[in-house]
């Protein structure tokens, strides 16, 4: 069997062949892209060249390109699209990366990690 994506060294695979995410928030960046491709945000090959584009700076950066940071690049690519296309802003982004990291960190490991007024302060 062959793969039905190309692998990146370093990747995580399920039986050697197919690609898994490593985090569960691997799996919300994937379904938010694909969510506001359906509902018009951007087109695929928008998409595409915002990622393509996001990976280039990172390897320029001195990203290693070894698969381990592929959904951050994937992140970063989303973010960029939905505040260029005016979904929500830079500054709101930011707003909700701080909350999430603030709430990450009052959250026990193994703990669901919940958004409070308070990690908006």
């Amino acid at each position: 069997m062959t793969p039905s994506t190309p692998l990146l060294p370093g990747m995580p695979t399920d039986d050697g062949i197919e690609p898994v995410f490593r985090e569960p928030w691997e799996a919300h960046a994937f379904a938010m892209a694909v969510s506001l491709h359906q509902r018009g945000l951007f087109t695929w090959p928008e998409w595409a060249d915002t990622l393509a584009r996001q990976i280039t700076a990172a390897q320029a950066s001195g990203d290693g390109d070894l698969g381990d940071t592929y959904y951050r690049h994937w992140l970063a690519a989303l973010e960029s699209l939905v505040a260029s296309k005016g979904a929500s802003s830079d500054e709101e982004l930011m707003r909700y990366r701080d909350a999430w990291d603030r709430a990450a960190e009052r959250t026990p490991h193994g703990q669901p990690i919940e958004l409070c007024d308070q990690d908006f302060r």
